[in-house]
């Protein structure tokens, strides 16, 4: 019996919370650290499971792979997650949570297709609440793949290289826009 009060009173103290309007909902106030900490172990437990059973194509180093993600990024991604030599810009700096800066992000402790397969599913489906959109919405699996072996090769581009690789041929720029 007192264990159904205490839950009843919790869920009438977090209804409470909720209606009154306290917690700082503006993107430049960060949230309670518990907040913070349950969010991050919900979305990495989430998108390791949901990327679990995804398999990365043999041929992600290829050079038509590289070329045609290098210039979906540079269009889609770029202007939140940064490209090599930029450091910040004003989207980034006004978005919370911060993005990732993809240009020196690596995989770290993640076997290669685990960490090829979280890629593709976080661009394929985009991540609640994070202004990370779902690119499979408009997009098929291989045009992401293909921003996936991209962004493998991305920590080690410099900016030259990074202009090149992403520049849009004009033929390409109209199929695709």
């Amino acid at each position: 019996m007192r264990t159904g009060i205490l839950i009843v009173l919790a869920f009438v103290a977090a209804g409470i919370f909720i209606f009154s309007g306290l917690y700082p909902m503006g993107a430049d106030s960060p949230h309670f650290r518990i907040t913070t900490w349950a969010l991050e172990i919900l979305r990495e437990r989430s998108i390791a499971r949901a990327s679990s059973g995804i398999q990365a194509p043999a041929d992600l180093d290829s050079a038509d792979r590289l070329l045609l993600g290098g210039a979906d990024y540079n269009d889609m991604c770029a202007g939140c997650h940064l490209s090599p030599g930029v450091d910040s810009n004003d989207l980034s700096m006004g978005l919370y949570p911060v993005p990732p800066n993809l240009s020196n992000h690596a995989h770290a402790g993640l076997d290669s297709n685990e960490a090829l397969a979280r890629s593709f599913w976080i661009i394929k489906h985009g991540v609640k609440m994070s202004g990370m959109p779902a690119w499979g919405m408009g997009h098929d699996d291989e045009r992401i793949w293909n921003m996936v072996a991209f962004l493998e090769r991305l920590p080690d581009l410099s900016p030259v290289q990074y202009q090149i690789l992403t520049a849009r041929a004009p033929m390409q720029s109209e199929q695709t826009h």
